[in-house]
């Protein structure tokens, strides 16, 4: 990927003079406000963060176990939802009373959208590519073998009408609309991803930074991982019950989240992982509207939860490791050009 972000120091006369004032404000704001990926690991806040994150995710999810109805239960959805809200309550604690950080807006990424350009070509990046990602897996799993489409005829939601008595509804005027309204559910479920992504990415990942790029990519997804254990464990995402769909989702976790990650530390800011996550829930959940009905129910090892999904998130690390991209890490408020003066 082309740098573009270094135009905002090279032009000359009053317009190249005003992004160097303005640079240089923010270099006396982060001086200020001290640096964003700290020195050392706040361990004593990593702790208390995990405690309240994975602790507060069975809390929820423990009516749902008490029921003994499991995925059937009329709670799990809504406490899924508000299961994905611990890792904020988790980063608003350990910012606000633990590890408290000179400006937690900045720490969590939520601030400054300096320079405008580049936050909004990431989340451009996250939007699209997260969408296209989980459709790419069901191609990638139909050529594997692993899983059977109907791309003319979507016998999968034709069969799905019928079931439901919707005898009169065309199929594929059905999977035209879910198509378009990808970007609208998109928006909507940021609200969801905000819930996990300000923890995970916003404050839990450079809060390991310390440890080094990777070493706080892998952290940080087995934990995102972890994490998922109290639904995973109802047979949700993998349909297993034991330790080994915890360890599948694990996997997962790593995989996207080395990706989601790159996006948070390549522009200083949580809004393209929030976006990235909101698009990857959203394809994600739409992948059975082009299964073929005598595939159904499909196994989720055709999917972007299984080998295809697996292969091309690793592709993609692999990709953005040869070209440099996990060393691309600019300051809040400043270019990478900036950031190097």
């Amino acid at each position: 990927m082309s740098d573009s972000e270094t135009t905002t120091t090279t032009v000359p006369g009053a317009a190249g003079a005003g992004a160097v004032s303005a640079a240089d404000r923010q270099r006396a704001k982060n001086s200020e406000r001290g640096p964003v990926l700290p020195s050392a690991v706040p361990w004593r806040a990593v702790m208390v963060f995990l405690v309240i994150a994975l602790g507060g995710a069975w809390l929820v999810e423990l009516p749902v176990w008490l029921s003994g109805e499991g995925l059937a239960s009329p709670w799990f959805g809504p406490l899924t939802l508000a299961m994905m809200f611990t890792p904020t309550i988790a980063a608003l604690v350990v910012a606000f009373w633990v590890q408290r950080a000179p400006s937690v807006p900045r720490w969590l990424g939520l601030w400054p959208l300096r320079p405008a350009g580049r936050t909004w070509l990431f989340v451009a990046l996250g939007a699209v590519g997260f969408t296209v990602i989980p459709f790419a897996a069901l191609l990638l799993g139909d050529a594997m073998g692993l899983i059977r489409l109907d791309l003319s005829g979507v016998s999968g939601v034709a069969a799905a009408l019928a079931a439901s008595g919707g005898q009169g509804a065309d199929a594929a005027t059905v999977v035209t609309i879910t198509l378009l309204m990808l970007p609208i559910v998109t928006l909507v479920n940021c609200g969801a991803t905000f819930g996990e992504e300000l923890g995970w990415r916003g404050w839990l990942l450079p809060a390991l930074r310390p440890l080094g790029t990777w070493a706080a990519l892998v952290a940080s997804g087995v934990v995102w991982g972890v994490w998922h254990a109290p639904v995973v464990l109802l047979g949700y995402n993998y349909g297993r019950t034991d330790v080994l769909g915890v360890l599948c989702m694990v996997v997962f976790c790593v995989l996207v989240g080395t990706v989601i990650g790159w996006l948070r530390l390549r522009s200083a800011s949580v809004w393209p992982a929030v976006i990235a996550h909101a698009a990857l829930n959203t394809a994600g959940s739409q992948f059975l509207i082009f299964v073929d009905a005598s595939d159904l129910p499909a196994d989720p090892w055709g999917s972007m939860l299984g080998w295809p999904g697996w292969i091309l998130y690793a592709a993609i690390i692999v990709l953005l490791a040869v070209t440099g991209q996990f060393r691309k890490q600019p300051q809040p408020g400043l270019t990478l050009a900036e950031s190097r003066a």
